[in-house]
């Protein structure tokens, strides 16, 4: 399992805002995850995305696409990946393992 961190920017908008932009590509995580390949989570920032290296590709490549089907010409998308290979991770359990040193 691995976790990606995503922020796909729309070059070339008609305004500054690009919610409607994230939006479209949170509908399409969402049908990932309706599949059962992937959980992701939206930030104010970026995407968090968590899956099998291999479907998470596809799901970069799918969400990378898609302000081109909306006109737009030019996208640059970030790229941050967690693949630990020696034990599984999520989300959840990165967050649990800061917070109990918290304590």
């Amino acid at each position: 399992m691995a976790i990606v961190d995503v922020t796909i920017i729309p070059v070339g908008t008609t305004t500054p805002s690009v919610s409607e932009y994230v939006a479209d590509i949170q509908h399409i995580l969402k049908k990932f995850e309706e599949e059962g390949k992937i959980n992701y989570k939206l930030t104010p920032m970026n995407t968090i995305i968590e899956g099998e290296l291999p479907t998470l590709f596809q799901v970069i490549s799918a969400i990378h696409e898609a302000p081109f089907q909306k006109g737009i010409q030019r996208v640059a998308t970030n790229i941050r990946i967690d693949d630990r290979r020696d034990k599984k991770t999520t989300m959840e359990g990165k967050l649990e393992s800061v917070e109990k040193h918290l304590l």
